[in-house]
Order: structure tokens, then sequence, then C-alpha cells
């Protein structure tokens, strides 16, 4: 995969505002070094102009909820590869991401300031990676990965575990500190139990209000925030209270979820397909068996809690959370979301609504003058029928990245 980083001159395009839901009339869109330099002037000379033929232009996708190193779906032993191959093959699956239209990711554990500075550089063709490093796990919470016999973890910050385990305020403020301290974009907790960890069940809550708070703080302290993985009401509302700024999968939430969602405009970060692909593909992946008999307890649940906060109006965000080669389904999330949602909101939830998300309004989510050059362009409207972006392979022509254009 290559990025022609060409100075380009799209004419005859047709952009979308996810926000008003409305189309221009054809138009060019001029880019130069990573930016929209303008929308509407004529072809200048040094641009190379790409006919458009009238396609659509809509903003770079943006998934809020991966795992780039996740390349199977037994969590455990991804500390006991080399960090090295699993780097080798989080390249694989931030291409595959960028083919698929995601010219942006969020990591929800796992990823490094090695791996995102490599990408940030161009030593490899690459969405952008907002990243939080190791996820922070009390004992037996959810980035816990030891069986019940187990007592050694090794912790140390090159071995790819996806978390750290710790206990009490201090210990929680370090993890954090030690997150940041690499650049992390945010910090990542485990606020209740979960599907992949050997130890928990789902529906316990983690971590004291001290500790969860003692985070929150040392991130909002770096000017970051605190990301929650969380499934039940009690954990959900817990968190955001104690001013988790959003909250993962939350399959659980009830009716006080959605008024504290919106009286901390706070974020939901729903990771549908990921349940769905675990049931049928999960065990030839790695699942665990213990891990298999979590899914159910959360799968049919999670619809009923995007309509509830879908209606209720609160800020939702694409995530996908696949693991292994279930990753390739990442786009399917638009096809479950549009049994729920209309085809704006879907299309906000992975654009406009996810850029406010990672505080990168005006940079990312847009196509208008100043903002980074990721948008892509289709062959139909996804206003029309939002389960366009579930087929990229067919649907999507074009993909410009970091202000370049991705060829294979």
């Amino acid at each position: 995969m290559k990025l022609d980083t060409t100075h380009r001159a799209v004419t005859d395009v047709r952009i979308l505002d996810p926000e008003t839901e409305t189309i221009s009339d054809p138009t060019t869109i001029r880019v130069s070094d990573d930016r929209i330099v303008s929308i509407g002037d004529q072809v200048e000379p040094g641009d190379q102009p790409l006919d458009a033929g009238g396609s659509i232009a809509i903003p770079g996708l943006i998934d809020c909820h991966v795992h780039v190193l996740a390349n199977s779906a037994n969590l455990g032993g991804l500390g006991d590869q080399s960090p090295s191959y699993l780097a080798a093959s989080a390249i694989n699956t931030m291409q595959d991401a960028l083919r698929r239209g995601f010219t942006t990711l969020r990591d929800a554990g796992g990823a490094d300031f090695g791996l995102a500075q490599a990408a940030a550089e161009g030593l490899f063709t690459a969405p952008r990676l907002f990243y939080g490093g190791k996820a922070i796990s009390q004992t037996g919470g959810h980035a816990d990965m030891r069986a019940p016999g187990t007592t050694v973890m090794d912790t140390h910050q090159c071995c790819p575990h996806m978390g750290v385990v710790c206990d009490g305020v201090s210990e929680v403020r370090r993890a954090a500190r030690h997150q940041l301290r690499t650049g992390a974009d945010h910090i990542k907790l485990m606020l209740s139990g979960g599907v992949a960890s050997p130890t928990d069940r789902v529906d316990s809550t983690q971590f004291s209000d001290e500790e969860i708070r003692a985070a929150v703080e040392e991130a909002e302290a770096a000017n970051r925030y605190a990301l929650g993985h969380a499934y039940t009401a009690r954990a959900i509302n817990r968190g955001l209270r104690l001013g988790v700024r959003s909250i993962e999968h939350g399959n659980l939430l009830d009716e006080e979820s959605v008024r504290l969602f919106r009286e901390h405009d706070a974020f939901l970060v729903p990771t549908l397909v990921t349940y769905q692909r675990l049931r049928i593909d999960g065990a030839a992946n790695g699942l665990p068996r213990e891990s298999q008999d979590k899914v159910e307890n959360v799968l049919y649940a999670g619809i009923d809690a995007l309509r509830l906060a879908d209606q209720g109006d609160v800020n939702i965000a694409y995530g996908s959370d696949l693991l292994g080669d279930m990753r390739s389904w990442q786009s399917h999330e638009f096809m479950i979301r549009s049994e729920v949602q209309s085809p704006g909101a879907v299309l906000r939830s992975a654009t406009t609504t996810a850029a406010r998300l990672l505080r990168q309004e005006g940079e990312l989510g847009r196509v208008t003058p100043g903002a980074r050059a990721d948008f892509l362009l289709l062959k139909a409207n996804p206003l029309e029928d939002i389960r366009i972006l579930a087929e990229p392979e067919s649907s999507l022509t074009h993909v410009f990245s970091r202000g370049g254009l991705v060829t294979s």
C-alpha cells in the first residue's frame, strides 16, 4: 500500500455534510500537505486533477474502538508473543482498515507510542492512530488475563499485554501516569467484567470510586480523558458520575444512564458487531470456552441499548472491537446500526461525533477548508442507504488519507 501525496484537485465532486445531511453541487476539493486547501476554487498550476465524475465525498471514517495488536481472540496469549511480530501484524490490520475507508483509529488497549509514531512519520501507510497504551485493570479485572492458577504477570512496558493490573489509588495513579508519560491520547479503565477475561463476571463492578477518580484526575491533569469499559447500568452510571468521558460497549445501560450521558456530555461507543462475530467465529479465533459462554449475556441486549441511547439523544460514536480474523467485519457495524438509527445518525457516529470524542473538531470528521485531508469518494449516497458503507469494496472508489491518495 502506498500514499500518493501529489498536490491534488478533485473535480466534479459533491460534498456530503454529515451534520446538515446535505450534499453540495459539483465542486472542486484542492488538497496540499495533509490539508484541504480550498473548496470551489479552480485548479491551480501544480495541481494534479482527479475527475470524481460526480462522486460523493464524505469525511474519512473514524473507528473509536479497535485493538490493532489483537491478532487473536485469546487475549491472554498476546503477552507471550513477540512485540515485533505483533507490530508487523498490526501494520496489516491498520492498512486493511484504511482500505475500508477508516482513516482514523482509536485503540482501546494495547497499541503504544512506537506504533503511533511509526504511523505518524509515514514509516508505513496507515490511518491516524490515537492510542492509550495499556488498559488499567484491578486484580481479577477485565485486563487481568491470568487463569485462576496463575500468579505471575509480566508488566514490562515492551511486552504486548493489553493491560496492566493495579490495586489502590496510588497504584492506579502510577499506572495512569506511566501511560501518559509515553504520550497516550487517553486512559482506558476497566469498570466492569467482560467477555474475553477468564476470571471476572460480566455483571461485576471493578475499581473503587476513589481509584476511578484518581485515573480521571490524572487524565484531566494532562489534558487527556478516560474511557471506561462497562456493560451494566451500575458500572456505566458510576463511571459517568466519576468523570469518565466515554463508555465502551454499554450493552446494559438504562434510563438513568441516558440522563447521565446527557448531563455530562459523555459518549457511548457501542461495539455490536464484535458479539455477533464472537458467537459465530470466536472459537475458531481462539476465544476460550469460559469467554464463549459469556457472549450470550451481552449479545442481544446491545441493540436495545443502542435504541434507548439514540432515542435519548446520547452522543454515540462508532466502534467495532473485533479481534483476530474477525476484524475483516469492521464495516458490518454499519449494517447492524441501520436496524435502529437513521442513516445520518450512523454516519455522524463515524465522522463528526467521533471527531468530537477525540477532541478533533475542525480537524477530522468534516470535508471543509483547513481540515485534515481525510475523505472518501463514494459511488452512491449513504444518506439513502447507510448499508453501502458495510460493503466498501463495492461502494468506495477512492480513499484520501493524510493528504495523499491511497493506492495498492
